[in-house]
């Protein structure tokens, strides 16, 4: 695929970079005002090394992005006035055009939005890993007419992720969470083909105890995947590590430990401390981990433990770490764990996507570049 330095000589050139500024905002915008602010500016300071290879070269930068979900239509909620502010705090003279997704040709894919984002532009960088794995008009359209290459962002992101695919070290290990299954079902059989070890953990553990006969309680789980879910355990025996214990709330709302069974009328909400120790074990034996999903509710601090324990032994292990972006990535951060991994991707779901396929439709857009 092509790279920045494909693109050849850039000065004086208009360049279209694809970004994802898709940032965390706090506050509200409405006709009376608007008092956002940026939480975390993470995904703006990691697209600067594209941006400044761009304008140091004498390239003159058109940023764009999505915000949140407007469904097609402007919305001040979703303008990209904050995330303006300070992209130009961090790289001025750099232009940012409105919310993307204000317009539906974007999510729909449409030639006629393409070309209106293409005109007056001679060349196409997506630096927009996050947003990779849409077929949107601004990730596959440009690609179709303009000469275009990965940023910097893409090429880090796209070397990482197909390199724990392609050539993992060993042990290999994957830590997957979250509430769903079924969300991550396609990555879970592609990881069991190349880990040496896959712990499960998070809600999504509650359909492989259903699977297995365990009480669950009133614990979130999946029926229709308990079957999936068993024929998954049956075929890696001694591979998948599940909770022996867990912590949340018993029938009258009162926090409650139990082993791998949840009573009736209780839920779980985290791993218990003896699974998070074991959990910790696997990981600092790996020479090389990745970790997606939280191990249980850690936005409520009785419930945070699992999560919180996993990310410290993604910092304190000698293996090469990688964090798969969305909660986990959040949970990192809340943490102050986040500059102790070697990467943390910035997109949760193009990560997953990546290396379920080991391939998106961004990267597949870029090989069809006509400089490609």
């Amino acid at each position: 695929m092509p790279t920045l330095e494909d693109l050849g000589e850039v000065s004086g050139k208009r360049v279209f970079v694809r970004t994802d500024f898709n940032v965390p905002l706090d506050g509200e915008a409405d006709d009376d005002g608007d008092d956002r602010r940026i939480t975390d500016d993470f995904r703006i300071r990691a697209a600067l090394p594209t941006i400044e290879w761009l304008t140091e070269r004498g390239a003159s930068v058109v940023c764009a992005s999505h915000l949140g979900r407007p469904k097609g239509e402007p919305n001040p909620q979703y303008s990209m006035d904050p995330v303006r502010a300070r992209l130009a705090e961090l790289a001025p003279g750099v232009e940012l055009l409105e919310n993307l997704r204000f317009d539906p040709g974007e999510t729909g894919n449409s030639d006629e939005f393409t070309a209106q984002l293409t005109d007056g532009i001679d060349l196409y960088v997506n630096d927009a890993f996050g947003a990779s794995h849409r077929a949107h008009a601004s990730i596959v359209g440009p690609p179709k007419t303009v000469p275009s290459a990965m940023g910097r962002l893409l090429e880090k992101e796209v070397d990482v992720l197909l390199g724990l695919r392609n050539q993992p070290k060993r042990p290999f290990v994957a830590v997957l969470g979250g509430a769903k299954i079924s969300d991550k079902l396609g990555v879970v059989e592609a990881l069991l083909d190349v880990v040496d070890s896959l712990v499960i953990g998070g809600a999504m553990c509650f359909t492989f105890f259903a699977a297995q006969g365990k009480r669950i309680g009133d614990s979130l789980f999946e029926p229709d995947q308990v079957d999936t879910c068993a024929k998954i355990l049956a075929a890696n025996a001694g591979k998948i590590h599940l909770p022996d214990d867990l912590v949340g709330l018993d029938a009258n709302g009162q926090f409650a430990t139990w082993g791998a069974q949840v009573p009736d009328g209780g839920k779980g909400f985290d791993i218990g401390p003896g699974s998070a120790a074991a959990f910790t074990d696997v990981i600092m034996d790996a020479r090389m981990v990745f970790w997606n999903g939280p191990m249980g509710m850690f936005e409520d601090d009785r419930f945070a433990n699992g999560t919180k324990t996993v990310a410290q032994a993604m910092a304190d292990t000698k293996a090469f770490t990688v964090v798969g972006g969305g909660d986990s990535a959040a949970a990192l951060a809340q943490f102050r764990l986040d500059d102790e991994v070697d990467h943390v991707s910035t997109g949760g779901g193009a990560s997953l996507e990546l290396l379920e396929n080991g391939d998106l439709p961004g990267l597949a857009a870029l090989r069809g570049a006509p400089n490609a």
